[in-house]
């Protein structure tokens, strides 16, 4: 099966391409062939490789820089995602698109659902929303798969900033009233090919489905899980602080907690434990 996906140096972008299975022939489009600010290129590209099937493992991610360059996000997040999608549609190919928690507002109590009103705080989560709505607009099968709190032993996460920052000082501040599940890159690349393969067999269900990792924890209880794993000589002491004496641009969701029953019943895929994911991680960091 030709898949056609665009991303090669992020974090996903590179699982991907490392758990590709056997059946499928992937061509990976970095920034030199596929400019993601450049709607028409994206979309000429999809129609110059007629793929069976295209993946959008690439995004603007810079939540606070988002905050002031607000015109560039959303050319990245919604303008081309639709051309994407559109151009795949002319030629009877799905879309897979990964989306993000911050299209919610993290007010709700309890793991956010597909169909709960959404409520993006910052212009991240308002461009990510406008691509989810050009895509769904473009009249061919999608699936918009939303996750949070993304990591791998690649680019730039909230792992490697800690263990950056823990051999750096001997206490760090990390914020405790924010809530989410960790999702490891190399699950979420694993998610997007088993729904791939159901598309393949003709069993594909498009829609927007969440995946993210469990247990629940906020990001100090992440911090101690990381320092807990890491082979590091001395360990910071964790202080736990409110968002509020850490303020940022953009504002971040309370909870990003999703609820992963959907693509469960749909394609039979189980939330990961991030737990698992972080050991795997932390080796491939020790050993590199």
């Amino acid at each position: 099966m030709r898949i056609l996906s665009f991303g090669t140096t992020g974090q996903l972008a590179i699982e991907l391409a490392r758990h590709r299975p056997g059946w499928a022939e992937l061509t990976a489009l970095g920034r030199d062939r596929a400019d993601l600010t450049d709607p028409a290129a994206c979309a000429a590209a999809v129609t110059a490789h007629r793929p069976a099937l295209v993946i959008n493992a690439a995004a603007y991610t810079a939540v606070d820089q988002a905050e002031t360059d607000a015109a560039t996000a959303r050319t990245v997040n919604a303008e081309s995602p639709g051309a994407m999608a559109r151009a795949a549609a002319a030629i009877g190919a799905p879309i897979l698109h990964v989306s993000t928690d911050y299209v919610f507002d993290g007010s709700s109590t309890r793991p956010w659902r597909e169909d709960d009103p959404t409520g993006p705080l910052g212009v991240y989560g308002r461009t990510k929303l406008e691509g989810e709505g050009a895509i769904a607009a473009a009249g061919g099968d999608f699936v918009i798969l939303r996750t949070a709190w993304v990591f791998s032993a690649h680019g730039r996460n909230f792992v490697k900033t800690m263990l950056r920052l823990g051999a750096e000082r001997d206490t760090l501040s990390i914020v405790a009233d924010q809530r989410g599940g960790p999702t490891p890159a190399a699950d979420i690349a694993g998610a997007l090919w088993t729904v791939a393969d159901a598309f393949r067999a003709g069993r594909g269900r498009p829609g927007i489905f969440h995946y993210c990792g469990a247990p629940t924890v906020s990001w100090a209880d992440f911090a101690e899980a990381v320092f807990a794993a890491a082979q590091l000589p001395r360990k910071p002491a964790i202080i736990r602080i409110a968002t509020a004496d850490y303020p940022t641009p953009a504002t971040r969701p309370a909870n990003s907690a999703l609820d992963c029953a959907r693509i469960l019943a749909a394609y039979g895929i189980a939330q990961p434990d991030w737990r698992a994911g972080l050991r795997a991680v932390m080796t491939e960091l020790e050993t590199t």
